[in-house]
């Protein structure tokens, strides 16, 4: 019974609690209510200041875009207004030039007119006066004509060889002489001694018993020498010496100097031939660069860049009808500084344009293309002046010279090509050069018979009397002299003289 009492007096208990937990949750509700709706009515009204705020705000901005947009509009009213006022004037301007032109017009129109018909009446008085004039000489215009351009030709021809020789006479008097001493002078300063450079291509041996050791079982170690050097061995049957053979004076060379340590060392296969062909390379790679730093030092050309100075090295191994090119080059740089010197010229630049002229030559047998081309492209790639460029590609003529320093090289050249045991060629191109040269001879007209005498550096020339005069014979060797430069390869030059003779025979009896 207690227990009873107990519990229903707890269940009372907790009944008010939740009695009273439940009016204070209510009436948190409804001030949360309360405040919600105020915040909501708060909000309201802010957002409807705002829109207010925003509206005369933009109400603002539209009527100041309005008065920027109307004072746009006035300024271009006013620009326009004085566009049209200038176009207004232009076109009176024009207009007003559009008259005087068509005055102008009319005015031309009248003196060609005029002219027209002044020129018809002159033609009609030339005509007239033209069959007048046929009538008293019984000839026709263009019989007239004919006899006149025959004679204007014979008196200008006559009068074209006499100026011809007279100028010719002035310049050998002059000229000639002028240009004799300044050669003299500077072939005199340098004078250097000729040794006839022959290209190295045999190789003595100490015995016959080596070219067997040079060939190697089955031929091993001679393909193995080849194959490294690019050479041909030729192994015939000329004692004790092993020929080589190739197109590159380089690759020859090392291929000499291999073969030459090979049996000098005794030890003979392919390794050893591998050591001593690259042996050799260094020792040749190492010989260019002292060849072209010594010509340089001994031409004191300065500036050069490296790979020019290596190019002249490789010149040493390279030969022109039997003259060693690097020699050739350094007397070239020295004969032109000397000539420019004695004409006041830049010595430095021409003894440049000397020594690199057959700059080309160092790797012509490698590249396409003649040696001056070659030349004037490394000159060109190492940013060499233009008066170099146009001495290295007008040396021999294929390109027009544009400065003193090129002439002075050219005849550098041909000076030192042509002294005296400079150059020899093989009999085989020498016969050829002579036969061509007297074949241009006798290809022009009235020529009886030709004779090419001193090595082909002169070429008489006999005419024959009735058809070549005295003063035709000067055309002619002027005529010969440039169709033989412009057909024929030659050093130095050709002396080009005609012999005129006339004979009369009669008998005693």
């Amino acid at each position: 019974m207690g227990a009873v009492l107990a519990f229903v007096l707890t269940l009372s208990y907790h009944r008010k609690g939740l009695d009273k937990l439940s009016q204070k949750l209510e009436e948190d509700r409804l001030r949360v209510k309360v405040e919600s709706e105020k915040t909501i009515a708060d909000a309201e009204k802010s957002a409807e200041n705002r829109k207010r705020e925003l509206l005369i705000q933009a109400k603002e901005e539209l009527q100041q875009a309005k008065l920027d947009l109307e004072s746009d509009v006035r300024d271009k009213r006013h620009e326009l207004k004085n566009e049209e006022s200038r176009l207004q004037q232009k076109q009176d301007q024009l207009n007003k030039k559009l008259k005087e032109a068509e005055h102008k017009n009319k005015e031309a129109e009248n003196r060609l007119r005029s002219a027209t018909e002044r020129e018809a009446r002159l033609a009609n008085a030339e005509e007239e006066k033209r069959l007048e004039l046929e009538r008293i000489a019984d000839l026709t215009t263009q019989e007239a004509k004919d006899i006149i351009m025959t004679s204007t030709e014979e008196s200008l021809r006559h009068d074209m060889a006499v100026m011809l020789r007279r100028m010719e006479e002035e310049a050998n008097e002059t000229a000639d002489l002028k240009a004799k001493e300044i050669i003299v002078a500077s072939i005199q300063r340098y004078a250097s001694d000729y040794v006839g450079d022959a290209t190295v291509s045999v190789v003595t041996l100490p015995n016959e018993e080596m070219k067997g050791r040079i060939i190697g079982r089955e031929g091993r170690n001679i393909r193995t020498i080849e194959s490294l050097t690019g050479v041909d061995l030729i192994i015939d049957d000329t004692p004790e010496a092993v020929i080589l053979s190739s197109f590159d004076p380089i690759r020859r060379e090392i291929a000499r100097i291999a073969i030459e340590k090979l049996v000098y060392d005794g030890r003979i296969h392919p390794a050893r031939i591998e050591e001593m062909v690259e042996k050799a390379g260094k020792e040749i790679e190492q010989s260019i660069k002292e060849a072209g730093e010594q010509a340089v030092f001994e031409t004191g050309v300065v500036g050069l860049h490296p790979e020019i100075v290596r190019l002249l090295g490789r010149m040493r191994y390279r030969t022109s009808y039997g003259q060693n090119v690097l020699r050739h080059s350094i007397e070239v740089c020295h004969l032109s500084g000397a000539m420019a010197a004695e004409l006041g010229l830049d010595v430095s630049l021409a003894k440049r344009a000397g020594l690199l002229h057959d700059l080309g030559k160092a790797v012509d047998f490698e590249m396409e293309g003649s040696h001056m081309e070659i030349g004037a492209d490394l000159a060109r790639k190492y940013h060499e002046s233009d008066v170099v460029i146009n001495a290295i590609e007008s040396h021999h003529g294929d390109v027009e010279v544009n400065n003193f320093i090129s002439s002075l090289v050219c005849a550098a050249d041909a000076i030192s090509a042509a002294r005296p045991g400079a150059r020899h060629e093989n009999v085989e191109t020498y016969i050829k050069r002579i036969e061509k040269l007297e074949e241009i001879a006798n290809s022009f007209t009235g020529v009886e018979k030709s004779f090419a005498v001193q090595a082909g550096r002169e070429i008489r020339v006999m005419v024959q009397p009735d058809n070549v005069k005295d003063d035709d014979m000067i055309l002619t060797a002027h005529e010969m002299a440039k169709q033989i430069e412009s057909e024929l390869n030659y050093p130095g030059q050709i002396k080009v003289q005609l012999i005129r003779e006339s004979r009369v025979v009669d008998y005693a009896k």
